[in-house]
């Protein structure tokens, strides 16, 4: 499920309670205002302001635009912004995970700026940080991967976080693109499985879990269990993929990933312990790992 510290002076948190709170008190008593507020739950992503030193390492950037579909939830067009660092031969796009941003990697862009020959980008996923969107969704996030790749060429390295790693994985698959270097960091394995724990951390009941579903296949013409990173990570999808992870991490469960990593034994992996998984991405041991891993591709 989504882990989040509550903060009652942050309006995104503080609607993200309201709704499991309604969620609690209703599902009782109106079954079809359940089901439009577990859309809420589970595509709803809070939005967290940017720090000072985050600040300070956007205004370095070159800020850029780009513009995605979202025929499932606004039915619109919606823009979602981007920062670019350097102008190297080497180009790193990087992938948030959900209620994330592009800043919140902050510890590992300073730390790839330190390389000269990068070109850095990242961006803010439709629905996250700065970017329109009132729901959002992983194919959101991966039709912004796919744009960034459209318009910029394709990157040499390509980071992922959380639900991010599967973003980049269906990137992957839709523009043929082939990394050197693929990082993957505390990867979602089963996005269905985290519906549900999100649900059932809020106690709906099994009838509205159900509905769900039934809703979710309706609109997107695809059950939640087709995204499966096993089912849809592609033979050869990078050069070589590294991928760290905290085996204690309650959003990503330890044993997925080890199912996924026993069917992909090419994978590089690090073993990072007691990070958790929102943390992980600022881990200095593991910074100082994709540090090297980059330099070995620059």
């Amino acid at each position: 499920m989504w882990v989040y510290t509550f903060d009652s002076c942050n309006p995104s948190m503080k609607k993200l309670k309201e709704i499991i709170a309604q969620v609690k008190e209703l599902q009782y008593t109106n079954e079809k205002e359940v089901a439009r507020l577990l859309w809420q739950l589970i595509c709803y992503s809070p939005k967290f302001p940017v720090r000072l030193q985050q600040q300070e390492l956007l205004d370095k950037a070159e800020p850029f635009s780009l513009q995605v579909n979202d025929p499932h939830f606004s039915g619109s067009v919606l823009k979602f912004n981007g920062f670019k660092w350097g102008n190297g031969s080497c180009k790193v796009v990087i992938t948030h995970g959900w209620g994330s941003k592009a800043a919140d990697f902050a510890d590992l862009i300073n730390t790839l700026r330190t390389i000269e020959n990068l070109q850095i980008i990242a961006f803010d996923a439709p629905g996250n940080g700065s970017s329109e969107g009132e729901l959002s969704n992983l194919l959101l996030f991966s039709k912004a991967t796919e744009a960034v790749i459209d318009t910029y060429g394709a990157p040499d390295i390509l980071i992922g976080h959380s639900l991010g790693v599967m973003a980049n994985v269906l990137a992957i698959n839709n523009t043929a693109v082939k990394p050197s270097l693929l990082i993957s960091i505390a990867p979602l394995v089963r996005l269905k499985e985290n519906f549900i724990a999100s649900m059932e951390a809020a106690g709906t009941l099994q009838i509205a879990q159900d509905q769900f579903f039934e809703n979710f296949e309706s609109l997107f013409e695809m059950q939640a269990a087709h995204f499966n990173l096993s089912d849809l990570y592609p033979d050869n999808a990078a050069v070589k993929h590294w991928l760290a992870y905290d085996k204690e991490d309650k959003t990503a469960p330890y044993a997925y990933l080890q199912e996924f990593l026993s069917t992909h034994p090419e994978i590089l992996i690090k073993e990072c312990e007691a990070v958790g998984h929102e943390r992980i991405i600022k881990d200095a041991g593991m910074l100082e790992d994709i540090l090297t891993l980059v330099r070995q591709v620059a």
